[in-house]
């Protein structure tokens, strides 16, 4: 690889352009490279592939309560309806006819007024709930944009763990950044166990197993585990449910190497 492909690589735009976060002349500069080195290439491919995986492990399903609740509120409007009336020729009676379409039409606007208040209220409600779901999604932006900066890191260390006969299917992917100590998992597959059982996740430090948590049926997606400081092995064991303080290595489904 030569020195202007490294220099590219190292500056970092190709990330930018992947987040759409490039001027014109920076984005002809990447797509330059990306079709012209097969190097830019890969790494541009890498880089996908990586924002998939966090973008798939942080997806955030829209407030659906939100929209049935207006839809209801709109539902339970009362409705006027305008009725002919036939003249009268007796003034006594067109005035008490005047004076009980009056009382009703008050009673109606008295009732739209408070029903206009409720609604106003919920109005208010809703949006103070928008304004919460904003900041907790831009909370969990920043840590996607933490995590596929930590996928990234060229001291983050990629280790795939394979199930064994025991769980053939078994697939999983654990990121070790032994420099900003830091470790995540990203469950691919996990065959279903009897509900009395579960897989838990080990660090072997110095010949001694370290419990680094459950790994659940729906725990499909990349989060972070505890960081082992000279863990020489990972291993994934069958467990009674809820998890056990000793590893029982007779039932070991996956092990890789950390050395």
């Amino acid at each position: 690889m030569n020195e202007k492909i490294i220099t590219f690589l190292n500056s970092g735009l190709l990330e930018k352009y992947l987040l759409g976060d490039t001027n014109m002349a920076e984005t002809e500069l990447a797509e330059t490279y990306i079709s012209k080195y097969p190097e830019v290439h890969n790494a541009y491919n890498t880089l996908q592939y990586n924002l998939e995986i966090v973008a798939k492990s942080n997806a955030v399903e829209a407030p659906r309560h939100i929209l049935d609740n207006i839809l209801n509120e709109l539902d339970e409007a009362p409705v006027i309806q305008l009725k002919k009336y036939k003249k009268w020729h007796k003034i006594g009676v067109a005035a008490s006819v005047a004076a009980l379409l009056f009382a009703g039409t008050s009673y109606i606007f008295y009732n739209q007024n408070k029903k206009l208040s409720e609604e106003n209220q919920i109005v208010v409600d809703e949006i103070f709930d928008l304004r919460s779901d904003i900041e907790m999604n831009n909370r969990k932006l920043d840590d996607v944009m933490n995590q596929f900066k930590e996928l990234n890191d060229p001291d983050t260390y990629k280790y795939i763990m394979q199930g064994n006969y025991r769980a053939k299917n078994l697939k999983t992917v654990a990121y070790i950044n032994p420099k900003d100590k830091t470790s995540m998992i990203d469950v691919v597959s996990l065959p279903q166990l009897p509900e009395e059982q579960c897989y838990q996740i080990w660090a072997e430090i110095q010949d001694k197993m370290v419990s680094l948590g459950i790994l659940t049926q729906t725990d499909r997606e990349l989060r972070a585990i505890p960081y082992t400081e000279n863990a020489t092995a990972l291993n994934i064991t069958i467990e009674p449910k809820g998890g056990n303080t000793t590893a029982s290595l007779d039932n070991s489904v996956a092990e890789i190497d950390l050395q």
